[in-house]
């Protein structure tokens, strides 16, 4: 049993900081710089620990460009406005994505401008071959560490992993939660402490300050990925932008609001 906690947790919080790290502040809102060399890690890495789920950084980068661009209209790859349920905005989704990744929709160039894109890396990481292949390690892995057939219930979850946590975000972070910046789209703070979401629950703030690495605002909105983010800066991993005048005042601003 504990074996079968730990991997799920490794694979949740693995997942999910790629996701957020990699693929949303790094690929879709370039909020910190990287070499190409440590460009090309971050890409196996995401594929490590996003396995059977793998996203691709292009296809994910320029559908996220869009939701931003659309957000709430009937242009958005992902609103709950315009989706009969979750499961119909997770196909809806899944379709744009796929559609970007082959080439099938014509997007604007805005949208693709600096979005990585090494196209050979994803082709394999995406292939039917490498996602049967994960998905046959993580059932294996439970067949030898499973103590009882319930547990079997959560490799749906490892599965689809990567669409899960934007789901929760895509549909939750629009209908349930505070709102700390006006904004015109339906955009909300999902969860007061993120614990569970990597700073992905700030969505309000996000869709406020779409290019800022930090999506905490309020005293007790802690922003783990933000912190390893500092950390591989400190270590000249990345490179952070130097703070602006304009972000200074926002944090005095909002001091009065907390």
């Amino acid at each position: 049993m504990t074996a079968i906690i730990l991997f799920f947790v490794i694979h949740w919080y693995g997942s999910l900081f790629f996701q957020t790290f990699f693929l949303h502040r790094y690929a879709a809102h370039k909020a910190f710089t990287m070499s190409k060399g440590w460009e090309k890690v971050f890409y196996v890495l995401t594929f490590i620990f996003q396995g059977s789920n793998y996203l691709s950084a292009y296809g994910y980068g320029v559908m996220h460009r869009m939701h931003h661009a659309f957000a709430d209209t009937e242009k958005d790859p992902h609103s709950p406005k315009y989706s009969t349920s979750l499961f119909d905005m997770m196909w809806k989704t899944k379709t744009v994505y796929s559609d970007i990744c082959h080439g099938r929709l014509l997007v604007e160039n805005k949208f693709t401008e600096g979005v990585p894109n090494w196209q050979k890396f994803d082709n394999f990481a995406s292939s039917f071959f490498c996602r049967i292949a994960w998905g046959t390690l993580y059932t294996l892995f439970y067949i030898q560490f499973a103590p009882s057939w319930h547990w079997f219930l959560l490799l749906p979850v490892h599965y689809l992993m990567s669409p899960i946590h934007g789901a929760i975000i895509n549909w939750f972070a629009h209908k349930v939660g505070y709102v700390t910046f006006p904004v015109k789209d339906t955009s909300k703070n999902f969860l007061p402490v993120d614990f569970l979401m990597m700073g992905e629950s700030y969505h309000n703030n996000h869709h406020t300050h779409g290019s800022r690495a930090n999506f905490g605002f309020r005293w007790h909105e802690i922003d783990p990925t933000y912190l390893i983010i500092k950390v591989l800066d400190w270590v000249n991993i990345i490179q952070l932008p130097k703070k602006k005048p304009e972000t200074i005042q926002i944090n005095k601003n909002l001091k009065n609001v907390a």
